[in-house]
């Protein structure tokens, strides 16, 4: 994965087969969606995990139409919305891994890794913190010096904020619907530590996609330097 930088492509530059890729990721994207709001476990908490999701991609949408992000941010950005959706689709909390497991490998995932609860929640908010880590620094390379150390943490910030304001929203949804339904988008599943847990797991995915990015800039660094 390269999380290092990378300048965003502008639409006067980049060459025509960048606008059918593009679209090639709105396209999947437009598709899962379609597949995952057939028939959810729970409609209700898939309206409800949508709403951010749809606001997400109408702020991108508006935002490549000025400035496109690179094609490596928008797989990343893709990449998470697939994992999202699913969650949408079955419920966090349901995600059914262990039986894809048990279909594909006959294994027991949980038995395997000594999990005694369904994690899928947990693994998609490792990957927030990972997969936008790069999208988040394309979109604030305008206002930040692109080499510069506040480059590259001003991304984990966002993420830790953003996880922040995320479990505040879970919260609140819990106390204004109740019952199952704010059981469901809440997702703790009994844990009292599930939204510290939640917001570390997306600092720990930013954090990993930062370094990731560093020791890819220092390999190119020593490459060009030995091939001089």
């Amino acid at each position: 994965m390269n999380t290092g930088s990378a300048p965003a492509q502008t639409a006067t530059n980049a060459p025509p087969r960048a606008d059918r890729t593009t679209l090639a990721f709105a396209l999947t994207f437009a598709a899962v969606w379609l597949a995952c709001a057939w028939q959810p476990a729970y409609r209700q908490d898939w309206a409800l995990e949508n709403l951010l999701a749809l606001a997400a991609v109408w702020g991108l949408l508006r935002l490549h139409r000025r400035r496109p992000l690179s094609h490596a941010a928008y797989a990343m950005l893709l990449a998470f919305g697939i994992v999202h959706e699913l969650g949408a689709h079955y419920t966090y909390s349901g995600v059914p891994y262990e039986r894809w497991t048990q279909a594909m490998f006959g294994i027991s995932l949980n038995e395997l890794l000594g999990l005694s609860r369904n994690h899928y929640d947990r693994l998609v908010h490792f990957l927030f913190g990972l997969l936008w880590y790069r999208p988040l620094r394309e979109l604030l390379a305008p206002r930040l010096p692109l080499r510069s150390a506040v480059s590259r943490f001003a991304p984990i910030t966002v993420v830790a904020t953003v996880s922040l304001v995320y479990e505040l929203i879970e919260w609140s949804v819990a106390m204004i619907f109740g019952g199952d339904l704010g059981q469901a988008y809440l997702g703790m599943q009994g844990d009292v530590w599930d939204s510290q847990k939640d917001s570390g797991l997306a600092l720990a995915g930013a954090l990993i996609a930062c370094a990731l990015g560093l020791i890819h800039r220092r390999l190119n660094t020593l490459r060009q330097d030995g091939s001089r």
